[in-house]
């Protein structure tokens, strides 16, 4: 759980993209903040340790993608790989967060936005890491809200 008060840095990896997002220091409001493009896996997990540290996140979630029975597939195993590389470049800590369906809700943000399918791409990878971290916070957000009434 997320105990510590700060910017939480969350990563939407892709094969072609990574899509970085940044929460505000209270960590309740997710913002898009970068795209990053695939170089490889050592050097993208350096790149995402020298953000977490430029934007003085106390913590760096990897989108997690599940398939239909909720276990880690091929593109799961993927971002467990990443999430390791990252911890190689950084002691703040590196957690994990289900990632299913944020591709297709940043899709859907852009077809109710009216956004033409040519300008999307290449956009949505920060969105779809927006609605990952939102995921988050919102879920550890209920946590300690209901930690603090049973007190």
């Amino acid at each position: 759980m997320n105990t510590t008060p700060g910017r939480i840095l969350a990563v939407d990896p892709g094969d072609k993209r990574l899509g970085l997002a940044i929460s505000d220091p209270l960590g309740i409001i997710a913002n898009p903040l970068t795209v990053l493009n695939h170089i490889s896996r050592d050097e993208n997990a350096r790149r995402i340790a020298q953000m977490a540290q430029e934007q003085a996140s106390v913590r760096i979630i990897v989108g997690l993608p599940l398939n239909s029975e909720g276990e880690i597939g091929p593109s799961g195993k993927k971002s467990v790989r990443l999430a390791n590389a990252i911890r190689k470049f950084t002691d703040t800590p590196v957690e994990l967060w289900d990632e299913s369906g944020s591709t297709k809700a940043a899709q859907q943000a852009y077809i109710q936005m009216n956004v033409p399918k040519k300008k999307r791409s290449g956009h949505l990878d920060h969105i779809a890491a927006t609605i990952i971290l939102q995921s988050y916070l919102d879920a550890h957000a209920s946590v300690s809200h209901f930690e603090n009434d049973s007190l």
